[in-house]
């Protein structure tokens, strides 16, 4: 289901052997990177990569031992394994945590540094690195004193943001953020909610930077008195119904008919609500007008009559 909505990369928690066992299995049935997610026991990073794990990512904070740590990396770099050192501030060691009084963004990349070093002086660079917090400020600044550090590939994200609404407004936030900087490389959007949400807002935070566009973008105005429709249902209605569309067009659904085609001009089609009735307009043009009870079905009729045009256009 995550594929299918544009997940390009998908992590995996290993909690026992039956689950690194597991990986193989799920290979099977999907056509994207998987990684799987250890703590604590190499045996489990060992099993995940035989298993055929794309990537493994461990944790300075919980993976301890040295020969633990060397079986991980030699037999990672027999594979062509990808490990991301996944530094998360909620599992500092004790003495970073001390020296610097606290998990500051400082201490993160003291914590992911002095782990990359010791995978470096065993011959193994197929790194990439995440330093998340649940605080935005200092996850952010965390990614800029790394990205002056080193050049290896960035996981970004913010770390349990909480529940859909205050998770997706802190994961925008945060992620844009780093993302305008001209820092990172992969991105998660963390939320205590169905996982297929993160890969939606994950997708809307790509569109707003222009970095990436994927599926519809859907504006709709917030409503005023003007608004002679259940704006709302409406643009819920149209939401769901074109979500299964894959490509990039701009769909508008407006209250009223005064100011939609007009402040909506810019979209590839439109709808705006009148009373009774309502009017469907295609880049700042009026394509029809259609009764209130056949608005909805017309509508969607011509959005996927302009997703087959832009497909062959492009």
């Amino acid at each position: 289901e995550l594929e299918e909505l544009g997940c390009e990369a998908i992590r995996v928690a290993v909690l026992d052997l039956e689950a690194a066992k597991a990986i193989g299995e799920i290979k099977k049935g999907i056509h994207i990177p998987l990684i799987a997610d250890i703590h604590f026991d190499p045996a489990l990073a060992l099993e995940s990569i035989r298993s055929g794990a794309d990537g493994i990512r461990i944790n300075p904070g919980n993976i301890r031992g040295k020969e633990g740590l060397r079986e991980i990396v030699e037999l990672a770099k027999g594979r062509g394994t990808a490990i991301r050192i996944g530094v998360n501030s909620g599992s500092l060691g004790r003495e970073l945590l001390k020296k610097y009084s606290g998990p500051t963004p400082e201490a993160m990349v003291e914590s992911a540094l002095s782990f990359v070093k010791k995978v470096e002086e065993m011959g193994f660079f197929n790194l990439k690195i995440s330093l998340k917090s649940s605080n935005v400020l200092d996850t952010i600044r965390a990614y800029e004193l790394i990205s002056e550090r080193t050049d290896y590939p960035l996981h970004i994200g913010i770390t349990e943001t909480g529940t859909l609404l205050p998770g997706t407004v802190k994961s925008a936030v945060g992620i844009s953020s780093i993302l305008m900087k001209g820092i990172g490389d992969t991105i998660r959007v963390s939320l205590c909610s169905d996982p297929k949400y993160e890969i939606i807002v994950a997708y809307e935070i790509l569109r707003s930077l222009e970095i990436r566009k994927r599926g519809p973008e859907l504006i709709a105005c917030p409503t005023c008195g003007r608004c002679e429709i259940d704006l709302q249902w409406l643009a819920q209605e149209v939401e769901k119904r074109i979500s299964d569309i894959k490509v990039p067009i701009k769909v508008a659904v407006m209250g009223c008919v005064v100011n939609g085609p007009g402040e909506a001009k810019e979209a590839d089609i439109g709808v705006a609500g009148g009373r009774g009735s309502g009017i469907i307009f295609k880049r700042g043009r009026l394509l029809k007008k259609v009764v209130e009870t056949r608005l909805l079905e017309e509508f969607i009729d011509e959005v996927r009559k302009t997703a087959s045009e832009y497909g062959k256009s492009s």
